[in-house]
């Protein structure tokens, strides 16, 4: 597996994992309703969001509410702690891998450690990699714990799609918007919002928990134009990006998956939530299951690096002791990660 970076472990184990939903539901229709000028003028069809992508609504934190996204963070974090059982004094990292942020600086994450009441011992940090983020952060907590640096760690992640999605369909309405335009932003309007948080400890001391045994990761950065986004719009080559990423996960897959028993067949396959045709495109490619992958975006959209986490989340209680869980993600830029946890 010369071309990919391959990490093991032993001691480190999933304790929790909790989610918290936005609380505004927006539906496709609605939002098609918002572009039925735009479509009609550029003669292009409504529907698509749930037709083909297959999304049939998505979350938003409320109107007006700036804070939302950090007050979820900081909720799935404290419901993720109590789950978990281990007291907040305790916790030596917390890795906060949002892509949403109100600044530059300081990092969000020393907001998110002061609503829940972490220790001053509690290192804290902002990580990001497009949708990949929260992964990374399991990867991160998962070594520090592996080395003996900490003993536990708390990984957030929050977003608020809202203000891209707002103004993504504020600009297209402008009478000079082409189908172009429409399509290089359309990603934007597949976007959702919500919040998750993971604990992680160390596994001798949790014979309950879920350990942490592989990862493996491939980079294509080559493609780092593909998919581009702020706070404000996201443009994005949708059939580059998905070309580039099913060829990245393939490559990925064929170095890895036999070495680690994944061809074989997992129990369950929670895969980054992008779409029905990426989803379905890319299980055909590597050969899974469909059955056995399960689906927030229908209802839930894409919530960037949370999505992976917060489907896992949805998933937990219909998991047994010993099943095989791999976590798929990839990012733009691109990266890609299959990380495996024995449930």
């Amino acid at each position: 597996m010369s071309q990919n970076s391959t990490h093991h472990y032993t001691r480190a184990s999933v304790l929790a994992v909790e989610r918290v939903e936005a609380p505004v539901v927006v539906t496709s229709d609605e939002i098609d309703a918002r572009l039925a000028d735009v479509y009609r003028r550029t003669r292009m069809r409504g529907g698509l969001l749930e037709g083909l992508v297959g999304i049939k609504e998505r979350r938003w934190w409320a109107e007006g509410d700036d804070d939302g996204f950090v007050a979820g963070a900081a909720a799935a974090g404290v419901a993720a702690l109590e789950a978990s059982g281990v007291d907040p004094a305790r916790i030596g990292l917390m890795v906060n891998t949002s892509l949403s942020r109100h600044w530059l600086e300081p990092a969000t994450a020393v907001v998110i450690h002061d609503r829940i009441g972490l220790p001053r011992s509690c290192q804290n940090f902002d990580t990001t990699n497009a949708c990949l983020g929260f992964m990374n952060g399991i990867e991160i907590a998962s070594s520090m714990i592996e080395s003996g640096l900490i003993d536990y760690a708390l990984v957030v992640d929050a977003e608020d799609s809202r203000p891209v999605s707002e103004s993504t369909m504020t600009r297209l309405a402008d009478d000079v918007a082409t189908s172009r335009d429409v399509m290089a932003e359309f990603a934007a309007l597949t976007l959702g919002s919500g919040a998750v948080a993971m604990v992680l400890g160390p596994a001798e001391d949790h014979p309950e928990g879920h350990r942490v045994v592989a990862a493996v990761s491939r980079a294509g950065t080559e493609h780092h134009e593909l998919c581009v986004g702020d706070n404000e719009s996201m443009v994005t080559d949708l059939k580059g990006l998905l070309e580039a990423g099913l060829d990245l996960s393939s490559a990925l897959w064929d170095e890895a998956a036999a070495a680690h028993g994944w061809d074989g067949g997992m129990d369950r396959y929670v895969i980054h939530q992008v779409s029905q045709v990426h989803t379905d495109a890319l299980c055909d490619r590597l050969g899974i299951d469909k059955e056995r992958v399960p689906r927030t975006f229908p209802t839930y959209g894409n919530i960037g690096p949370a999505s992976v986490p917060f489907t896992l989340a949805g998933e937990r209680d219909s998991l047994s002791a010993g099943d095989r869980v791999l976590l798929m993600g990839i990012g733009s830029g691109l990266n890609a990660c299959c990380l495996e946890l024995a449930w």
